[in-house]
């Protein structure tokens, strides 16, 4: 299957690049540019190379702009995206770290909805908080939000999760009271991948899953493990496993990393990656 992602990096003299990708050591390799794997996009899409590779995937391609905050290169990138994806072929599109954008992201959804073949959508992050606002959510086939964002997609009036009523504060234990308000404002996609101390799937509103072992507290000083989270779904669901299962698959696979590494709050990304690829057998051999 083929699969596009689209985010941003956090440097201003990126630019725009939309193509395939090489993952080489640390380092991702795109039309002759490089970034360095850390947390965000970079991050997912590492993640998705060394796993389609496991699984015999086809990698995806990437939609990558440089943006530090201005929205200067999410705007370009959504520009790009409403030429491009008119009249394309992917089976799946993962839209990630972008800034939040309702006017663009209405244009972009109407593209991919009219095309002869609708891909499977995900969204995360700066995206996932478009299509929410935007009154789409819905259409949308998977969201993978963290605890604090469950709770955005819950208040059915919030713009951002910065806004987000008294839920933000709340302890964990309260995202499966979440869920039935966040499908009730249909605020929420078809399928949700709720990162936390336990990692919920959520199909149509009702929970299907819950995975909180092996449970390893290293891994949440480690910036960007809810990204290779969105990343193993990715390629997953790249690889043609349904929405269910590949969530379930992933949540185990990125637990498994870390019980594989052992790390320590000074690792990054990076150093996670040569775990993956057993990590990710390890999990599709419990789920089968």
């Amino acid at each position: 299957m083929s699969w596009l992602i689209v985010g941003t990096v956090p440097r201003a003299d990126y630019g725009l690049t939309w193509g395939s990708y090489a993952l080489r050591g640390n380092v991702l390799e795109m039309e002759g540019r490089v970034v360095n794997v850390a947390r965000g996009t970079s991050a997912l899409m590492a993640t998705a190379a060394v796993a389609t590779g496991v699984l015999g995937a086809e990698k995806p391609e990437a939609l990558l702009a440089g943006d530090t905050g201005s929205g200067a290169g999410s705007r370009e990138a959504y520009a790009r995206m409403t030429a491009g994806l008119e009249g394309s072929a992917y089976d799946g599109v993962t839209f990630h770290y972008l800034m939040p954008d309702v006017v663009w992201h209405n244009k972009i959804l109407w593209i991919l909805e009219a095309l002869p073949s609708r891909p499977l959508l995900v969204a995360d992050a700066g995206f996932m908080y478009a299509a929410k606002m935007s009154g789409f959510a819905a259409h949308y086939d998977l969201f993978t939000p963290d605890a604090g964002e469950m709770a955005f997609l819950a208040d059915e009036v919030a713009p951002h999760p910065f806004y987000t009523r008294g839920f933000l504060l709340q302890e964990e234990e309260r995202i499966p009271e979440l869920i039935p308000l966040a499908y009730a404002a249909e605020n929420a996609a078809r399928h949700l991948l709720i990162k936390g101390r336990t990692d919920y799937v959520v199909a149509e509103g009702a929970i299907i899953a819950a995975i909180s072992d092996p449970d390893i507290p290293a891994l949440e000083p480690i910036g960007g493990t809810g990204d290779t989270l969105t990343g193993l779904v990715t390629a997953l669901l790249a690889s043609g496993l349904s929405v269910p299962t590949a969530c379930r698959v992933a949540a185990l696979a990125n637990r498994h990393v870390g019980s594989l590494a052992s790390p320590t709050p000074a690792w990054g990304v990076a150093d996670l990656l040569p775990f993956l690829p057993r990590a990710l057998e390890r999990a599709l051999a419990e789920v089968s």
